[in-house]
């Protein structure tokens, strides 16, 4: 059975206070929408239709920047969310399968939970997913007749026995296409909100002698982001499992509680994570690796037996082979570095190739950048690089040569040669001593006045 994902994302969120749409505020590097979307991703969806509203023309564009693929149908106005999800019908036309909904604001749904209500569609027209509730407040409530679910009610609409229930409402629902519009066609707006209320659809359903039934997951996966507080409240559920994950596929964090994951974050077995490290998104880490503390890692994957750090950043681009050494305060952008080079001390390789074992000494800097265009640096296998170089690239540096230290090297050298880019050193005996004398007796003249 085909799967179309429809993800309602209209709302405006006032209780954000923010000029950015509510959906595209961010949980580990990602707006809420993306979570969203990467939730349904394991069913393999065909077709993926995110509603807009508010800041819609934002809301598409990063939900396309995502995955070009996604369909953007727009909802001008908020009239509930049985409207939402009807603005969704053109984009699904001709579309034979089941539609599950979900809300670009509720980042939390695991995969495996959505797996079980495509597995529950077997059993019933309409699948609906609960969750008990340590405190219902104002969620809706599922009212049940045994197996079967009965209906939906609003908590505004609820009476005071149905509020009694602690079985509530998530939203997200799973039916037949066809069904699905079917039966939003005869929802009305005749409630407390005069909205129309995607909810319904089980009521109908069930007149019509179409069967309900639920499917249950914990709570804290049908959390809502409202607000502020609960968006803070969201990084860090979502930190303390990206964490235990990582504890259980054999990584090693020294202080879990001070590393923090980017939602797509990947590192392989036996790797070590020291204390206040931080990874943003696009890292990839093998295994064997060792990620020493206070280093920020994003767009970079680091290969087997890597040590980086402390105080180490990969920006987006860099590219390390096996056992490469990144030490303290380097930082690495759009460059590949291969097999066992190091680059241990205060150096910037940007736009750069760096050949097997090379050496980088301390103070490097590869001048990539001449204010309009960005320029690649290559230096050769086995190069040895001295403290204080800059290579003012386009330039390239051979295997096994070498640069003096403190040189500018602006040409090319060839494989094995020396390099040496800086003017003669001139010694003047006792000239220090009698500058200092001046200046010493300038000072005192000045303090006289």
């Amino acid at each position: 059975m085909s799967i179309a994902l429809v993800i309602l994302a209209a709302g405006q969120g006032t209780r954000m206070n923010s000029d950015l749409p509510k959906v595209l505020h961010q949980i580990a590097g990602a707006p809420m929408l993306v979570h969203a979307i990467r939730a349904g991703e394991p069913l393999e969806p065909s077709r993926i239709v995110v509603v807009t509203g508010h800041g819609g023309e934002a809301v598409g564009k990063a939900a396309l920047n995502y995955q070009p693929g996604i369909e953007i149908a727009v909802q001008d106005q908020q009239l509930g969310t049985a409207h939402a999800v009807a603005k969704a019908r053109d984009a699904l036309k001709g579309f034979e399968g089941d539609v599950i909904v979900l809300y670009g604001d509720t980042p939390f749904i695991r995969p495996g939970t959505l797996e079980q209500m495509q597995a529950a569609r077997a059993a019933h027209d309409v699948v609906v997913l609960g969750f008990e509730a340590a405190d219902p407040g104002r969620y809706g409530r599922l009212v049940m007749d045994g197996q079967n679910l009965e209906r939906i009610v609003e908590f505004k609409d609820a009476t005071e026995e149905e509020r009694r229930i602690t079985l509530c409402n998530s939203g997200v629902v799973a039916a037949n296409a066809d069904v699905l519009f079917d039966l939003i066609d005869g929802v009305s707006n005749e409630n407390a909100s005069g909205e129309y209320y995607l909810t319904d659809i089980v009521g109908l359903a069930r007149s019509r002698g179409l069967s309900a039934g639920t499917v249950t997951c914990a709570e804290a996966e049908t959390m809502g982001v409202n607000s502020r507080a609960e968006l803070t409240v969201a990084e860090g559920l979502f930190q303390a499992r990206a964490r235990a994950e990582a504890l259980e596929d054999g990584v090693t964090l020294v202080a879990p509680e001070t590393v923090y994951f980017a939602y797509d974050t990947a590192i392989g077995r036996d790797s070590l994570v020291e204390p206040n490290v931080v990874f943003g998104p696009g890292a990839s880490i093998e295994s064997g690796v060792k990620i020493r503390a206070f280093s920020h890692l994003e767009g970079c994957h680091v290969s087997r037996g890597g040590v980086i750090g402390p105080y180490a950043r990969l920006r987006p681009g860099a590219e390390l082979a096996e056992d490469v050494k990144v030490g303290n305060f380097v930082e690495i952008k759009a460059a590949r570095v291969d097999r066992a080079a190091k680059i241990n001390h205060l150096t910037y390789i940007g736009d750069a190739e760096i050949g097997e074992e090379a050496n980088i000494g301390a103070g490097t800097v590869t001048c990539n950048y001449d204010g309009v265009l960005k320029h690649t640096t290559r230096i050769g296998a086995r190069a040895f690089i001295g403290s204080s170089t800059m290579l003012v690239a386009p330039v390239s540096i051979g295997d096994d040569a070498m640069t003096g230290s403190g040189s500018v090297i602006t040409q090319d050298v060839e494989p094995g040669a020396l390099a040496l880019g800086r003017s003669r050193q001139v010694t003047k005996p006792g000239l220090a001593r009698r500058l200092f004398e001046v200046l010493k007796k300038k000072k005192r003249d000045q303090g006289t006045h």
